[in-house]
């Protein structure tokens, strides 16, 4: 269980904004040293800025989540530079844009892109960093970032991704116990945050290009996100989760009759699971816990 903080490193893939870029920021107010992991150069290059001018100890990596051997590399840098590396959180994510398609008309790049991003690099998150950390032997944490999307239908690769992602920690967390570490694992499934996400477009590949979304506009949820909670919120709810070491971290409990109504359907074996797209939309935080 890790609980002490101080002079840890922490790698933080999507680490240049949004709730990556909150977890920097708390992991910096606990004297850690910094791994930060984007694709995205110039944010990359502004979060590492920041933590420098306030002598905070920090690498920035460029690194493409959807590749194994960008993961490897951030492995590497990050080693060389700090150590033993103690907390993990696999943030990366992105949605694809455009109009909603039924999900059998949803182009191949929109699978590879997304599935790639959000549930490969999980993926070789895992098998990159989880070996280094069980042969260190000291107490560390791995968090997963997930989404309340894993349970509403409709959400194309998004939400196929998110619950693979759900999955995936599950059985990370089983592995650990039966190897009896010292390594936690935690999965992160968010509702609404005030991030970039739904302007996800921006960062994907030129060979990825999606011929039902040729401009590259974003996902068309309105105000939903900037109506959600702050990044910061979250950071806080999730290092509380890592020291109490919690799995499952749902910080907005307004969802919680998605995930009980989802699993509902499932045993009740008649109809799948609906919930149109108004009522996802119409679900806003305004100050409450959803």
């Amino acid at each position: 269980m890790l609980r002490e903080f101080n002079g840890r490193t922490a790698v933080i893939t999507g680490g240049a904004s949004g709730i990556g870029l909150a977890y920097a920021r708390r992991c910096a107010s606990l004297g850690m040293n910094l791994v930060l992991a984007d694709i995205e150069a110039s944010a990359l290059q502004s979060a590492t800025s920041w933590f420098e001018e306030r002598q905070v100890p920090v690498v920035g990596v460029i690194t493409d989540t959807m590749r194994k051997s960008a993961i490897e590399s951030l492995y590497q840098e990050a080693t060389a530079r700090f150590g033993n590396i103690h907390l993990l959180f696999n943030n990366a994510g992105v949605v694809n844009g455009g109009a909603p398609a039924p999900v059998w008309e949803i182009p191949d790049v929109d699978w590879d892109w997304v599935l790639g991003v959000n549930l490969h690099g999980v993926r070789y998150g895992l098998q990159t960093f989880v070996p280094h950390m069980i042969a260190h032997g000291e107490p560390g944490h791995i968090v997963n970032t997930a989404s309340i999307a894993a349970f509403i239908p409709g959400g194309g690769p998004y939400g196929v991704s998110k619950f693979g992602v759900i999955l995936m920690s599950e059985a990370l967390s089983h592995g650990l116990r039966a190897r009896q570490s010292r390594i936690g694992a935690s999965v992160l499934c968010p509702g609404w945050v005030n991030t970039r996400i739904a302007e996800a477009e921006r960062n994907r590949p030129g060979a990825l290009a999606s011929v039902r979304n040729p401009d590259g506009t974003g996902l068309p949820i309105g105000t939903a996100l900037s109506d959600g909670k702050s990044p910061d919120a979250i950071a806080e709810i999730v290092f509380q989760a890592i020291e109490n070491d919690r799995f499952y971290v749902l910080p907005h409990a307004g969802w919680d009759d998605v995930v009980t109504g989802h699993a509902a359907a499932v045993v009740a074996r008649g109809d799948a699971f609906v919930l149109d797209t108004q009522t996802v939309l119409a679900r806003r935080s305004k100050g409450i816990d959803v």
